[in-house]
């Protein structure tokens, strides 16, 4: 695996923490104190707007659903067609994690 453009020490200070959290309450009181209400809702808004294109939902469905706007649907497909496949990996993941449920 290559490394990161954005790689340096204190991103992975930050990133080796967050994997020690242990389950999702803990990652609402990390979450909470790292960033704004605001920077979290955009997160998690960025997150479903990349399952609903991997579903192929439209644009203006996906922006009805999660009012995301048209840049930031066009960012997240972007991402998700150039990108370091950090969505596809995660959502498969997601995905395999419902099935064995």
């Amino acid at each position: 695996m290559t490394a990161s453009k954005l790689q340096e020490e204190s991103l992975d200070r930050l990133f080796e923490a967050i994997l020690e959290l242990e389950n999702i309450e803990e990652c609402y009181r990390f979450f909470e104190d790292l960033c704004t209400v605001a920077e979290l809702k955009a997160l998690g808004q960025r997150l479903e707007v990349a399952k609903m294109l991997e579903q192929d939902c439209t644009y203006i469905n996906i922006a009805e659903e999660t009012g995301a706007s048209p840049a930031t649907i066009s960012r997240v497909k972007r991402s998700l067609n150039y990108g370091a496949d950090g969505y596809k990996l995660l959502l498969q993941r997601l995905r395999e994690k419902k099935k064995s449920r």
